[in-house]
């Protein structure tokens, strides 16, 4: 009898200690199966989910318009007085609907051009496309254009790379910018490599800026069920070349710039044929006082203002995004032009911003659970639960054998 129960006691922690080391092996083999997995499904070629929802997302993004309406024209013109200004918006346009055109694939990389398409969507909009602003005249001259020709590596050779452009329109700087400043940096920002750490900085290329840029890890987001990694733009971005020596070269004249002190705007005007363009974050967001001070109205907030990729870590796709931007029109003394001749000063004037999303549907959201995070998520439950019963089983039967033991030896 006291056999049999040794016997016993010692088979249940035999089990124990075996199912603690199937669950400690499944950790490494598990987690070595999905990286394998996520390795050939992020791929950018035929037959690959990420090829798949890469060509055509299937996510609505909508493109929001604020137009910027000046109140005291004439006070301005006469007086060189602060500009006031009243936003109007949203004028809300549906865009990147379609699917990419002139795909390529040739040693290792892809090619293709990105269509822009716009419908006005009058639900979304506080008025109708007659409303005689310039920026519905930006949304049209936006529609029916494309976007590249963007080579992009796939990621068979090179995982590491996959989306990464090589080259766009077939350079690989832009010759708009002196110096390191010119390259084209990381990927489009739809998706990113794989495997994800919240201490890489993201970098990406934004064709309506003229310039690479980059984000850095914010904070961690449940996106429908599905955690992300929430990037966002920071302030240094946008910082003076005191402040962040890497910008020296996107100062590029030193005038309107006051030797290169001012913050938060960018002077685009060489890739936009010589007009006075600058951009910035809407509301001067992260400006400086000196380019604020001249502009009532503005009410810059970090939280409506900013940029930010909500990035699925394992996959590196961006599942939620928010791309914030604000077109200025420099407008200094002109002795030629009667409304300017009077001005004493020079003005960075906001026309308009604009707020382009996408969120990942709900039929994506509820594919991607199934297949890619529900999948990750059972396997780690699955381990936890071998190790942890293995072990708890494991001792359980171990004490109870030695407290047998002792009581057989008296």
């Amino acid at each position: 009898m006291g056999c049999d129960r040794n016997c016993g006691l010692i088979a249940g922690a035999v089990i124990g200690a075996i199912l603690a080391v199937f669950g400690g092996i499944l950790m490494p083999v598990g987690d070595m199966l999905v990286e394998k997995t996520i390795r050939k499904e992020v791929v950018l070629e035929e037959g690959t989910i990420a090829f798949k929802n890469w060509v055509k997302t299937g996510t609505d993004v909508y493109r929001q318009f604020w137009i910027f309406d000046v109140q005291n024209p004439q006070e301005v013109a006469t007086n060189s007085s602060r500009i006031k200004v009243k936003q109007k918006g949203p004028y809300t346009y549906r865009v990147r609907y379609l699917a990419k055109e002139n795909v390529t694939h040739e040693n290792y990389t892809v090619s293709f051009m990105q269509p822009n398409g716009a419908i006005f969507e009058p639900s979304m909009s506080v008025g109708t496309e007659n409303d005689t602003f310039t920026v519905l005249n930006l949304a049209v001259a936006y529609n029916n254009t494309a976007d590249g020709v963007y080579k992009v590596f796939n990621g068979k050779e090179d995982i590491s790379k996959v989306a990464i452009i090589d080259t766009y329109k077939g350079k690989r700087n832009l010759s708009y910018w002196p110096s390191y400043c010119d390259m084209i940096n990381g990927t489009d920002a739809a998706s990113f490599p794989p495997f994800v750490e919240k201490s890489q900085i993201l970098r990406f290329f934004s064709s309506d800026i003229c310039r690479s840029i980059y984000a850095v890890f914010g904070s961690e987001v449940n996106l429908k069920g599905i955690p992300v990694y929430r990037f966002v733009l920071p302030s240094k971005a946008f910082a003076s070349p005191f402040q962040n020596p890497d910008n020296d070269c996107f100062c590029t004249e030193k005038i309107i710039s006051n030797n290169c002190t001012s913050y938060g705007v960018l002077d685009i005007s060489k890739c936009k044929e010589g007009k006075p363009v600058y951009i910035s974050l809407p509301h001067f967001l992260h400006a400086s006082p000196d380019v604020l001070e001249p502009i009532e109205g503005l009410n810059p907030n970090e939280e409506e203002h900013r940029t930010y990729l909500d990035v699925e870590p394992v996959t590196g796709f961006t599942l939620h995004f928010a791309k914030r931007l604000q077109v200025n029109i420099l407008v200094k003394p002109a002795k030629k032009i009667e409304a300017l001749k009077a001005l004493k000063r020079p003005y960075i004037v906001p026309i308009l911003w604009l707020n382009e999303t996408g969120t990942i549907g709900d039929e994506k959201a509820e594919m991607f659970r199934s297949q890619v995070t529900g999948k990750i998520k059972l396997l780690g439950l699955v381990e936890i639960t071998l190790l942890s019963v293995g072990v708890v089983m494991f001792v359980a039967f171990m004490i109870s054998y030695c407290v047998c033991r002792s009581q057989d030896v008296k």
